[in-house]
């Protein structure tokens, strides 16, 4: 299972050509999800920019932005956090070197742990630091 971090699902969302093309091939062959924190994290933005909206045409981007999101999770399978993966996240809260990593990416690393998926991320660096967990950037 890949679960595509909310940056990697920003690029497929976009049609980025070479996540995209990296999206439908996986998809061929594996389950390729989020995770109900990335999917959180996503829609809390397209409100966002709905409710910031300073003109006409803003808010009607954001409306339409919103929608196409909306429609792009119906075909996206939502992983949800259960038992394991909470317990994952209180593991990972008390190691010192991931403090600085914050909450909602931690909850994305624990929920990959376990499930035992691959994370996409453009962000590697950042979640490198968490033990066990598998990487891809479908932006290289």
């Amino acid at each position: 299972m890949y679960l595509l971090d909310t940056d990697m699902l920003s690029y497929v969302h976009a049609g980025h050509p070479r996540v995209r093309e990296r999206f439908d091939r996986t998809h061929k062959s594996s389950t390729v999800a989020v995770t109900v924190v990335t999917k959180a994290e996503s829609l809390r933005a397209r409100y966002d920019y709905l409710l910031k909206a300073s003109n006409a045409e803003q808010l009607l981007r954001a409306q339409e932005l919103l929608y196409i999101s909306e429609r792009l999770f119906d075909d996206l399978p939502i992983v949800p956090m259960d038992e394991v993966s909470v317990a994952e996240f209180e593991k990972l809260q008390k190691r010192k070197g991931l403090k600085k990593i914050g909450r909602a990416d931690l909850l994305i690393a624990s929920i990959a742990l376990s499930r035992q998926a691959t994370l996409v991320t453009r962000n590697l660096k950042h979640f490198r630091k968490v033990p066990n967990l598998r990487l891809e950037n479908w932006m290289d």
